[in-house]
């Protein structure tokens, strides 16, 4: 008999993945990452429109109503968007999508969120703090995600949702809004701009099957997508170094806010003469060293 004839049966045996826990589906359905952008954005408007002693408590009551609202938006978008989140392998594994959890406790969870962060901003915030936070929620939920199966400029729109938590910290610090918080609300609407449409030319074909307009139709070769990034790269630059000229900051901000600004506008230059899933996402990571940096800058212009 040969060794052959004696050798046992392999049985290949299939790896099983564990499905997530409910702690890691409650992260994935409240977006933490965006979440945790939001409130950064919250405390560099807060600690930009304070005077000399901050007010710990009021920061953290602002910080928690945001933090209600964010997660709110996040999971409205996900109680909208399971249908076609179903159709993309980054986020056909959401809960969602995933059938992990029911939509009606996704629509029940992300109302209860809302609703708690709107009174708990209103109360112990302010009533102006209040409003922004339900402006950037309506935006994003309302008409940015409605709008991502119906044209390019949805871009925009999300921008502007994004641009607003700045504002909700200026406000809270402050109690009312002024050139500081539209400068704030200028560089985080024209940061996401290279930002998010360097993301979308990265996944272009993807976000096409699952019906998502994020890129102009006809812009097949690119052109107008990096044009636009490398435009908004340009205008974020004379923005960012108006802090210098509403004295919330002194020269040498301005000056490392430059170079900063320079770093990014070779990427979107780069992005705009090669057009190409590496230049996209070398523009993608250069915009998230850039914000930090230049946000981190604005906190300590003021030590």
């Amino acid at each position: 008999m040969s060794m052959e004839e004696n050798a046992a049966p392999v049985i290949a045996i299939a790896r099983v993945e564990p499905a997530p826990g409910w702690m890691s589906d409650l992260l994935t359905l409240t977006k933490a990452r965006l979440m945790t952008m939001v409130l950064i954005t919250t405390f560099v408007g807060f600690w930009c429109g304070s005077g000399e002693a901050l007010d710990w408590f009021l920061l953290f009551r602002a910080l928690f109503g945001t933090a209600l609202m964010a997660a709110s938006a996040g999971v409205l978008n996900q109680y909208i968007e399971a249908d076609v989140d179903r159709l993309m392998h980054r986020t056909a594994q959401r809960p969602l999508p995933a059938g992990r959890m029911q939509p009606s406790t996704a629509l029940g969870l992300g109302v209860l969120l809302g609703v708690a962060g709107l009174i708990y901003l209103y109360g112990r915030v302010s009533l102006l703090a209040a409003i922004l936070a339900l402006a950037t929620l309506v935006v994003y939920v309302a008409i940015y995600t409605p709008l991502k199966r119906r044209t390019s400029w949805c871009v925009a729109v999300g921008a502007v949702s994004g641009g607003i938590p700045p504002m909700v910290g200026w406000v809270s610090a402050t109690g009312h809004l002024s050139a500081g918080a539209w400068v704030l609300f200028g560089v985080l609407f024209l940061w996401q701009m290279p930002h998010f449409l360097a993301i979308a030319w990265m996944y272009r074909d993807e976000y096409a099957q699952a019906g998502f307009v994020m890129l102009r139709r006809n812009d097949l070769s690119g052109m107008k997508t990096a044009l636009e990034s490398l435009i908004s790269a340009i205008l974020l630059l004379a923005v960012t170094i108006m802090p210098l000229f509403l004295h919330m900051a002194s020269p040498w901000y301005a000056v490392a806010a430059v170079l900063c600004n320079g770093g990014l506008l070779w990427y979107a230059s780069q992005f705009l003469m090669r057009r190409c899933r590496v230049s996209a996402r070398t523009l993608f990571f250069a915009s998230i060293i850039y914000l930090p940096a230049v946000l981190g800058l604005l906190v300590f212009a003021k030590i």
